[in-house]
């Protein structure tokens, strides 16, 4: 979303792209101002920052063989703590999948 009004707030201004999309102009700003200060996100959202590099470096270490049990229990071994669903959240997020680019749920 901010990408979009930021691509097009030169010509077209931010309200009038705002309105268009349906978006409260304050929400874009708020946008704008997490992504200048990192310490106004959300714990969820910080926390969600330092575990994805970690995840994608275990995924990558062990070939992009390992599904979502398999890096939740390295990152176990390695003294970094998640919930296993935080891990498929942010494999889904990063589009990790074992053996393959995209992520599945398995059944």
């Amino acid at each position: 979303m901010t990408a979009f009004v930021d691509e097009h707030r030169a010509a077209y201004g931010v309200e009038p792209i705002c309105k268009m999309l349906q978006i409260a102009l304050s929400a874009y700003y708020e946008r704008l101002r997490k992504r200048r200060e990192p310490g106004r996100r959300s714990v969820r959202e910080q926390r969600d920052a330092e575990l994805k590099p970690e995840i994608l470096r275990v995924f990558s270490e062990h070939f992009g063989v390992y599904g979502v049990r398999k890096v939740w229990r390295q990152l176990l071994r390695e003294n970094i703590t998640a919930a296993r669903c935080t891990v498929a959240r942010l494999m889904r997020d990063l589009g990790l999948q074992k053996g393959g680019l995209r992520f599945r749920t398995e059944a």
